[in-house]
C-alpha cells in the first residue's frame, strides 16, 4: 500500500513542484539500516519530499502534537510516522520520546531507513537551526550494541514556502560516524560535526516561482483559489501552508478532474477529445510553471 501510495505522491509533486532537483541520487537506493538525517524548514513537505526519493521504505520522526487523537495517530501510524515530543507539547508526553527513540534504534536493528529531523522545530527558513539531542540518542542506543548504521545528511531548501511552482534543492550526502557515541559529550562533537557538513547542503535557488497563464492555468485556478484562500485562513500563523495545501490538493484534485470530465461529457464533447486534450495540457505542464 506504501508503494502505490509513493506512486500518487510522486505525481502530485510533479505538479506541485516547477522542479525538485536531487544531488547524489545513487544514494537513494542505499540497503541495509540507515539514518537520514535532514533540516527541516516546511513542515510535513519535507517528509513527503525525502521519503519519496528513496527507493525504499522510509519511517519518520514527526511532531507528536499531531497524534494526540487516536484517529490520527492510527493513520500516521499506517504512513509509518514515529511521534516525537516538545517542551511545548506539555511536559506529560515527554516520558514517550523514549519509545521514539528506542523504536527507531530497533528498526535501524532490522535494516529499516529512519528519517530525523535533527533541528527538533520547523521554521519556513532555508537557515539551520540549532539542534536538538535525539538524534545522537539513537545512534548512541545503536552504538550501545555495536550496531553502526550508515548514515545520509539530506538538505533540502525551497525559493517559496507559499503555493505552486515552487524549486527545490534536496542534496544528498553520506556522513562517517565511525566512533561510538557514548557520553553527552560525544553526543555534543556529533552534533556539531552534523552542523557543519549539513549547512554546506542546503543550497536554496534565487529563482521565483512563475505561472504562466496558459490553458492549464485557466483550467485549475477556479479550483486551486479556492483551496488556496481556505488553507490560507485555516493555516495562518503557522508553518503548515504549504504541507496542507499539497495534502488537500492531492485528496480534492483528482475529484475536481472528475467534475471537469463529467461536465464537459454532459455537453457531447467525445471521450477521446476529452482525454486527449487533457492529456497534453499535463505533458505540456513546464510550459505552465517556469524553472528557468
Amino acid at each position: 500500500m506504501i508503494n502505490i501510495l509513493k506512486l500518487f505522491i510522486r505525481a502530485a509533486l510533479w505538479l506541485f513542484c516547477a522542479e525538485i532537483n536531487t544531488k547524489n541520487k545513487y544514494l537513494l537506493n542505499t540497503k541495509g539500516p540507515l539514518l537520514i538525517i535532514a533540516n527541516h524548514p516546511n513542515s510535513f513537505l519535507d517528509a513527503i519530499i525525502i521519503g519519496t526519493r528513496y527507493n525504499r521504505t522510509i519511517h519518520f520522526l514527526a511532531r507528536g502534537d499531531v497524534f494526540t487523537k487516536k484517529l490520527h495517530r492510527f493513520l500516521l501510524s499506517l504512513l509509518n510516522m514515529i511521534p516525537v515530543y516538545r517542551l511545548r507539547e506539555g511536559k506529560e508526553f515527554l516520558h514517550l520520546n523514549e519509545y521514539a527513540f528506542v523504536e527507531s534504534a530497533r528498526l535501524l536493528k532490522n535494516k529499516e531507513a529512519v528519517l530525523i529531523f535533527i533541528e527538533g522545530t520547523c521554521l519556513n527558513t532555508n537557515a539551520l537551526q540549532p539542534f536538538k539531542k535525539g538524534t545522537a540518542r539513537i545512534l548512541q542506543a545503536c552504538h550501545t550494541e555495536n550496531l553502526f548504521p550508515q548514515i545520509h545528511l539530506a538538505g533540502i531548501a525551497y525559493n517559496n514556502f507559499k503555493g505552486i511552482g515552487k524549486r527545490v534543492n534536496l542534496c544528498i550526502e553520506p556522513f562517517s560516524q565511525t566512533t561510538a557515541i557514548l557520553s553527552p559529550k560525544d553526543r555534543v562533537n556529533f552534533n556539531n560535526a552534523v552542523f557543519e557538513k549539513l549547512s554546506a547542503l542546503i543550497l536554496p535557488t534565487a529563482h521565483t516561482p512563475t505561472i504562466r497563464k496558459n490553458a492549464l492555468y485557466y483550467l485549475n485556478f477556479p479550483f486551486y483559489n479556492l483551496v488556496y484562500r481556505f488553507v490560507d485562513k485555516k493555516t495562518k500563523g503557522t508553518v503548515f501552508f504549504d504541507s496542507v495545501l499539497f495534502s488537500v490538493l492531492f485528496f480534492l484534485y483528482p475529484i475536481y478532474l472528475l467534475f471537469i470530465i463529467v461536465l464537459l461529457q454532459f455537453i457531447s464533447i467525445p471521450q477521446p477529445i476529452i482525454f486527449g486534450t487533457l492529456a497534453l495540457l499535463f505533458l505540456l505542464r513546464n510550459q505552465t510553471m517556469s524553472i528557468s
